[in-house]
C-alpha cells in the first residue's frame, strides 16, 4: 500500500479516534498484508496470524450454525486483540492496550472494517478491470 492510500488513511483515522491502540492491521483472508500502522510488531506475521484467526472463527460459527463470522476480541493480561472481518475478502485487527474502552472499539471499528471492506473490493475491482482487453475479451498482463 502506498502511504496515501484509503485504507492506510482509513487505519490511522480509527487510531487518532481509538486512544490506547498500540497498532492496527488490513490483511487478506489468506493472510497476505494489505495495509498497517503498528510498531513493534511484525506486520507481515501478524497478519497471517491474523487470518488464521479469522478463519478458526469462520469455521467456529460455521460448526453452530451461527450465521457469518463478524468479529473476534481476544483478551490478555496487557490488553486486547480484535480482529474484524472487512468484507468479503480482508480483516482489520486492532491490536490495544488493557485501557481500551472496548464498547468504543467496537463503535469504532465495525464501520471502520465495513468501509475498509469495500475500499478492498473496490480495489480489486480495479484491477480486474485493468487487466481485462475488451479487445480481445482475455485478460491481458
Amino acid at each position: 500500500m502506498t502511504p496515501d492510500s484509503p485504507v492506510l488513511a482509513e487505519i490511522r483515522d480509527l487510531r487518532l479516534r481509538l486512544p490506547h491502540v498500540l497498532g492496527v492491521v488490513v490483511a487478506s483472508v489468506d493472510g497476505l498484508l494489505i495495509a498497517q500502522d503498528t510498531h513493534g510488531v511484525e506486520p507481515e506475521v501478524f497478519a497471517a496470524m491474523s487470518a488464521a484467526q479469522l478463519g478458526l472463527g469462520q469455521q467456529t460459527v460455521a460448526a453452530v450454525r451461527a450465521g457469518e463470522f463478524r468479529e473476534s476480541v481476544t483478551t490478555a493480561t496487557n490488553g486486547y486483540v480484535a480482529t474484524f472481518a472487512a468484507g468479503a475478502s480482508a480483516l482489520l485487527t486492532v491490536i490495544a492496550g488493557r485501557e481500551l474502552n472496548v464498547a468504543r472499539l467496537h463503535h469504532e471499528a465495525r464501520p471502520a472494517a465495513a468501509r475498509i471492506g469495500e475500499l478492498v473490493r473496490q480495489a480489486e475491482q480495479r484491477r480486474i478491470t485493468e487487466q481485462y482487453d475488451p479487445s480481445s475479451g482475455k485478460r491481458s498482463r
